[in-house]
């Protein structure tokens, strides 16, 4: 590979992530510059990441990689029990959406990825995080999506288990439970995008059924089941 695939490659494996991350955490594009600014971990514009999101800027300042790796850390230190929401006393919006999610990207020992590792990721000289590197296709995502409903259901008819499985799913915005309820029924199909955004709830939907064996190893043991059963 040359250094132009490769720089490529890790752009969109990049973007990938970052769209990932946030759509986990349910994140605007204002959660992480606003963090960066209050805590002065340097700058950080909505502009930046929704390019970065989709691999329209193919060369951020260092600034950018020193902030994102800054948010990380205090994200990974704040989870473990820390006082750090305290910081952002006065910042109601910021405060309440880091409230709903923060979780920080961790690398395979469990430790958050730094500016440099993230630098990284972004030129193509480290391979995604666990958990990221799902490479779900837009060719395969009607497979699973009907993988994904025989096995929340199971096997059932879905008049026989709506309210049940629709009980397990976690998300509250109604957009979402319709579209959720339609791939349920075999009405829709989630594209790649879609079920990617989606695979945190979906891990909780099968754990409140009762397969708490299954999601115990994470995403990828989930899609690799999926995949088993097309």
């Amino acid at each position: 590979m040359g250094y132009r695939e490769q720089l490529e490659a890790g752009h969109g494996a990049f973007a990938a992530m970052l769209k990932a991350w946030h759509e986990r955490n349910s994140w605007s594009h204002r959660v992480l510059p606003a963090l960066a600014e209050q805590l002065d971990f340097g700058r950080l514009h909505s502009s930046q990441l929704s390019n970065l999101r989709n691999q329209k800027l193919s060369s951020p300042g260092p600034e950018v990689f020193l902030a994102l790796g800054s948010c990380n850390r205090w994200l990974a230190e704040a989870a473990k029990g820390g006082d750090g929401l305290e910081q952002l006393e006065g910042q109601e919006e910021l405060l309440a959406a880091l409230k709903i999610s923060a979780l920080p990207l961790l690398d395979a020992s469990g430790a958050p990825l730094t500016a440099g590792e993230l630098l990284e990721i972004f030129i193509g000289l480290r391979p995604l995080p666990p958990g990221f590197d799902l490479r779900i296709s837009d060719e395969e995502a009607p497979a699973l999506s009907a993988a994904l409903a025989e096995l929340l259901s199971g096997g059932k008819p879905w008049r026989q288990c709506r309210e049940a499985v629709l009980e397990a799913y976690p998300a509250q915005k109604r957009q979402r439970r319709e579209r959720f309820a339609e791939v349920m029924a075999g009405l829709r199909d989630y594209g790649a995008a879609e079920f990617d955004s989606e695979l945190g709830d979906l891990l909780i939907t099968t754990e409140a059924l009762g397969m708490q064996e299954l999601v115990a190893s994470g995403p990828e043991a989930l899609l690799e089941r999926l995949r088993q059963g097309r």
